[in-house]
């Protein structure tokens, strides 16, 4: 696994567990809900990242020009 991917499910782990703590999550519907928060995590910083897997992008590309 990749270091990208490793943090991305650290972070998911972070938060679902967070969600079950406040009650927004019950420990019987984890598993419904943990891959899609995972996923968007991993979108999110992929975004990120050079040629990543959120669509092949460069970060330069999707910079904003100056004005």
């Amino acid at each position: 696994m990749d270091k990208l991917k490793a943090a991305a499910l650290q972070a998911a782990k972070e938060i679902v567990v967070k969600f079950v703590e406040t009650g927004r999550i019950s420990p019987a519907n984890f598993a419904e809900n943990f891959a899609p928060i995972y996923n968007e995590v991993l979108r999110t910083i992929s975004a990120g990242e050079p040629e990543s897997a959120a669509g092949g992008e460069t970060a330069k590309a999707r910079k904003p020009k100056d004005v």
